[in-house]
């Protein structure tokens, strides 16, 4: 799977990962058809941007849902740093996991 992402272009990779983008978050909460579904999982798998992103956002959904009052300040500082990282690494190259 890893070697179709390789070959993409990178045009063809930023459309992928914008497409993505625009489904993610009811792909995560499960309100996407099948087709579409399918399609997400594979790219998630296959490009780790996107990935990071996805495991991200779930967990923000998980730390919500515990309705953590007492968030540790360099957690939230971990987190906007990545996603500042994510937006300004070209599709293809992976920003690094949040330190820590």
């Amino acid at each position: 799977m890893m070697m179709g992402m390789w070959r993409r272009s990178n045009r063809e990779a930023m459309a992928a990962c914008r497409e993505v983008g625009r489904v993610l978050q009811p792909y995560l909460d499960g309100q996407v058809d099948e087709v579409t579904a399918r399609r997400v999982s594979e790219h998630l798998e296959a490009c780790h941007r996107c990935g990071l992103e996805a495991n991200v956002y779930e967990e923000l959904k998980a730390a919500l849902a515990r309705r953590a009052t007492d968030v540790d300040p360099t957690v939230v500082e971990r987190v906007q740093s990545f996603g500042r990282e994510l937006v300004d690494s070209p599709p293809g190259e992976a920003a690094g996991p949040p330190a820590g």
